[in-house]
């Protein structure tokens, strides 16, 4: 049985330069069973990260090629690629012609959001509530949206028919 890993990041912004890696969200699927594992903070560090990912087979993103990926290579020195196999099921999508970002895409395929109206935006400035506010809900909503991002990203697997 495949190990898979879905992946998915959250930051201060787009530049793996200035900008900082907030969350790290990985959802471990085994055996029909789903596990989820997000680093922040302390967490966050190369040796966990490859904890994590221990045994893993292939890890799944979208848009992980462009910005994922690069990003942690960039903030924590891990090259994902290298030490994984990868697939961005982004490029699946555009194959299939549904076009956006994952969000965009849930929508198009009646992907259900529990959330709504949080987007990469609203994410950065909920770090800063909690890291400047010490606001533990802003925290907790932060971490509920990188959940759903990494838990939907196997129901876009299956309904893409990617292996």
């Amino acid at each position: 049985m495949k190990y898979r890993a879905y992946i998915d990041i959250e930051t201060t912004g787009l530049s793996r330069r200035h900008c900082e890696l907030t969350v790290v969200g990985i959802a471990l699927e085994k055996n029909g069973l789903c596990r989820i594992v997000q680093l922040l903070e302390a967490g966050l560090s190369d040796q966990k990260l490859l904890a994590a990912l221990r045994g893993v087979d292939e890890i799944y993103s979208y848009n992980g090629s462009r910005f994922d990926l690069p990003f942690i290579k960039a903030r924590l020195g891990v090259d994902l690629k290298a030490c994984f196999k990868h697939t961005d099921l982004m490029y699946d999508c555009w194959r299939n012609k549904l076009k956006g970002g994952l969000k965009a895409v849930e929508r198009q395929l009646g992907i259900e959001r529990r959330l709504k109206g949080v987007d990469g935006y609203m994410a950065v400035k909920l770090w800063y509530d909690y890291v400047n506010k010490r606001d533990r809900q802003a925290l907790a909503t932060l971490l509920e949206y990188n959940r759903e991002d990494i838990v939907n990203l196997p129901v876009l697997r299956r309904k893409l028919n990617v292996e």
